[in-house]
């Protein structure tokens, strides 16, 4: 089956931009160095966080943020404010007071947003006092609080957890890790984090030798840990994977083993630790964090009462956090640390305090807003250019707590709607004429943002805009760029094809018509007939004279057929002489040019352009023709006396005589009426725009008995002349009724007095009455 070419072009630039949008989606989904389209994806994506951000939704109600500001620093070191001092660095007391205030208010759940990665042993610093009058390293009071309240959660960064003293009486660890994404933005988090808890025999050889074991290193009989002096440590295992700790205890200078203590030991387990805000929320949900079902795509969490949530991740097992809450949101309780610090110290201290339960049944975030020093935690999100970024953990615990996570389609669905908006460019674009064409495909991509938009406000589906945009905008722009070269090309086709038979003025009327249809149309118009008369005659004497020439002069063959074919070029020079010079006065009377019918022209006005006064446009070309004709024999019978005289001395001589020129007459038949007219033929054929019907036929038999040197008109031409030309109406000459050929009733026709007639210019021009015969 043969694909119209109409379909196929089309066809073949949309699916070639659609595929070129696939290409670049599946560049972003296996090369990490292709970053373009992800980044713009993460714009567009950050424009819908804000605008859902800031319209009304459902949110926790119970999510509160304890800060630590400049303002707190230094409240703390001022000795007036409490019954203790602190430094820039707290010591851990200061945290365990905060902790003990905050139970006291009845507290759900106390998230730390501060780092407790090992015991502090400064030398001045004072013990502290616990409730039951024994004394206390800051420390351990620290440790104390958290196990009395039972509710603290302490965070962990990028494999570093609390210590053990710590760790060990916090209710949970929270993973606090950023993971801002390539453009220093952050919007994503992990669901939790795989963390090895070492052996604490294996913390302490790393605190005697200095190593950092976030670097150390296993394989398959050894763990190798880098220290401070570029030097690697290395502790031998088994084929299992256990240390001998005895072996290692000496080692590290002990003289005493542990008693009863079972030789091979792994130098680390590993533990899930989950997002702290996650932690937060779980507390207040009482979901199970310890038994999650992990599936592609999804975690899910389960509670009590058939409580569940699902939790929506990538390949690296990251989800998107829902910005909703900044450092400053009313909706947020917000107490600074030094205020629940003095209440905590008049509390402890017996004094009258009113009691408010502010942070009664409260997940409690306790971060920094602080700036310009260790605690600084600045960075970007979706919401804000900078912001304290300690506010993430009450966002992602308000999405576990609503349930509301942020969907994203998987590449599969990506691809269908690339697919889908690049098929929906083609009619579009194809089919509708431009500017309306890029109006209607604005008008389509302004759709599909606001339906992007409305999806992540309401429901919190991200729905890809970049790629499926990039194709519905590169398949509008390939197929407008070869529409408008088809049509440039089609244009320069109709400029060659009417350059020829119209006037240029009309050419240009033709190129900028919006509503010009050449397919067929009925339209009235005012058809031309001019026919050479006497041409048929000249034909035959021409060639009976060159049998005479060539019989006198007795020439060779070679020599006859020259000269035959000189006479046949004299002859064809003769007859497009008169022609071409109808034909260039039709065109200056922007006449449409249809064909040359032997020695006849054919024209016709009103089409493809309107021409209102097309009759006496018509009528006017046909006087001017008479009068060039006229014009043109009276200057070749001139040069034929200057011929005759050379004649006679050239056959005094004995040469044969140079050829006369050959004078020819007009006779012309207009007729003005409704025809069908359009282009006839075919693109492999030669196409001609033409016109036919009665009326055609009509002009054509007026011309044929115009006789020789008349314009004849027809009575509905006439009518055109005086309405619209009556001056040169009134020049026209009522003739009999006559019955032509192909026609049932006599018709009426005027003969048009040429030799005393306005032209367009108005002026009047005598034409002698004696005729120059042929």
């Amino acid at each position: 089956m043969k694909i119209r070419p109409i379909l196929f072009v089309p066809f073949v630039f949309c699916a070639g931009a659609v595929g070129l949008a696939l290409l670049f989606l599946g560049l972003s989904n296996t090369w990490p160095g292709f970053q373009l389209f992800r980044r713009l994806e993460w714009i567009s994506y950050d424009w819908r966080v804000r605008t859902a951000a800031a319209k009304q939704s459902e949110n926790a109600t119970n999510l509160g943020l304890v800060f630590i500001s400049d303002s707190s620093i230094k409240f703390l070191q001022d000795s007036n404010h409490l019954d203790y001092i602190a430094g820039l660095y707290w010591p851990r007391h200061v945290y365990g007071r905060l902790v003990k205030e905050l139970a006291s208010q009845q507290a759900e759940a106390v998230a730390l947003d501060v780092l407790f990665t090992e015991l502090r042993h400064d030398q001045d610093q004072p013990h502290v006092r616990d409730e039951a009058g024994q004394e206390q390293t800051p420390d351990n009071y620290f440790a104390t609080q958290m196990l009395l309240a039972d509710n603290v959660i302490l965070g962990a960064d990028k494999g570093l957890l609390p210590h053990a003293t710590f760790r060990n009486s916090a209710w949970r660890i929270g993973d606090t890790a950023a993971r801002r994404d390539a453009d220093g933005i952050l919007r994503r988090a992990k669901a939790f984090e795989r963390y090895k808890i070492w052996h604490p025999l294996i913390e302490q050889a790393a605190q005697q030798w200095q190593a950092d074991l976030t670097r150390a290193e296993i394989n398959s009989h050894a763990l190798g840990l880098p220290t401070a002096a570029g030097e690697w440590k290395w502790i031998l295992l088994d084929k299992v994977g256990n240390f001998d700790q005895v072996k290692l205890f000496q080692e590290l200078g002990g003289t005493n083993p542990i008693a009863g203590a079972r030789v091979a030991q792994k130098p680390f387990t590993e533990s899930r630790v989950w997002d702290l805000g996650f932690a937060m929320a779980a507390r207040e949900m009482k979901l199970d964090l310890d038994h999650p079902q992990i599936s592609p795509g999804k975690i899910t969490l389960k509670g009590p009462g058939g409580l569940e949530r699902v939790i929506p991740i990538d390949n690296d097992g990251q989800f998107y956090i829902d910005w909703t809450f900044t450092p400053f949101d009313p909706r947020l309780t917000r107490e600074s640390i030094e205020s629940l610090l003095l209440q905590e110290m008049k509390r402890r201290q017996g004094a009258q305090i009113e009691t408010t339960n502010r942070w009664q049944g409260k997940l409690v975030l306790v971060g920094s807003t602080a700036t310009f020093n260790d605690l600084t935690d600045l960075g970007a999100t979706p919401l804000e250019h900078e912001t304290f970024l300690t506010t993430r953990y009450l966002n992602t615990a308000n999405s576990l707590l609503t349930g509301r996570f942020v969907q994203f389609l998987n590449w599969k669905f990506e691809a269908l709607l690339i697919i889908i908006l690049g098929i929906v460019a083609w009619p579009l674009t194809w089919n509708v004429r431009p500017p309306w064409s890029t109006l209607s495909i604005v008008l389509v991509l302004a759709t599909y943002c606001w339906l992007a938009n409305h999806f992540f406000s309401q429901q919190r589906l991200s729905i890809p805009l970049v790629l499926p945009l990039t194709g519905l905008l590169l398949s509008h722009f390939s197929l407008l760029s070869y529409k408008t070269f088809f049509e440039q090309n089609e244009r320069r086709r109709v400029k060659n094809l009417f350059a020829r038979i119209v006037s240029p003025n009309v050419v240009n009327e033709l190129l900028g018509a919006t509503n010009l249809s050449l397919v067929g149309a009925r339209r009235e118009v005012t058809m031309f007939f001019a026919d050479v008369r006497g041409f048929t005659e000249l034909t035959d004497l021409s060639q009976a004279q060159a049998e005479k020439v060539v019989r006198e002069y007795q020439l060779p063959p070679e020599e006859a057929k020259a000269y035959f074919d000189s006479q046949a070029q004299e002859l064809l020079q003769t007859i497009n002489l008169y022609l071409g010079l109808i034909a260039d006065i039709v065109k200056s009377h922007e006449g449409t040019l249809d064909k040359y019918i032997g020695d006849c022209v054919m024209a016709f006005w009103g089409a493809p352009v309107a021409q209102e006064k097309h009759a006496v446009l018509a009528v006017r070309a046909a006087i001017e023709s008479q009068r060039a004709i006229h014009e043109l024999n009276q200057r070749r019978a001139d040069e034929n006396k200057r011929l005759q005289a050379e004649n006679h001395a050239r056959l005094a001589s004995g040469q044969k005589p140079l050829p006369l020129l050959k004078l020819l007459l007009l006779g012309t038949g207009i007729n003005t009426g409704t025809v069908t007219i359009g282009l006839m033929g075919s693109d492999a054929h030669i196409v001609n725009y033409t016109v036919f019907g009665r009326e055609v036929n009509l002009a054509s038999r007026l011309e044929n008995v115009s006789g020789r040197g008349r314009i004849l008109i027809g009575e509905n031409t006439f009518k055109h002349l005086h309405k619209f030309a009556p001056e040169l109406a009134a020049k026209c000459e009522q003739q009999a009724p006559m019955l032509l050929k192909g026609f049932l009733q006599p018709i009426q026709s005027y003969s048009v007095n040429w030799k005393n007639s306005k032209l367009a210019s108005g002026s009047e021009q005598a034409i002698p009455d004696a005729e120059v015969e042929v």
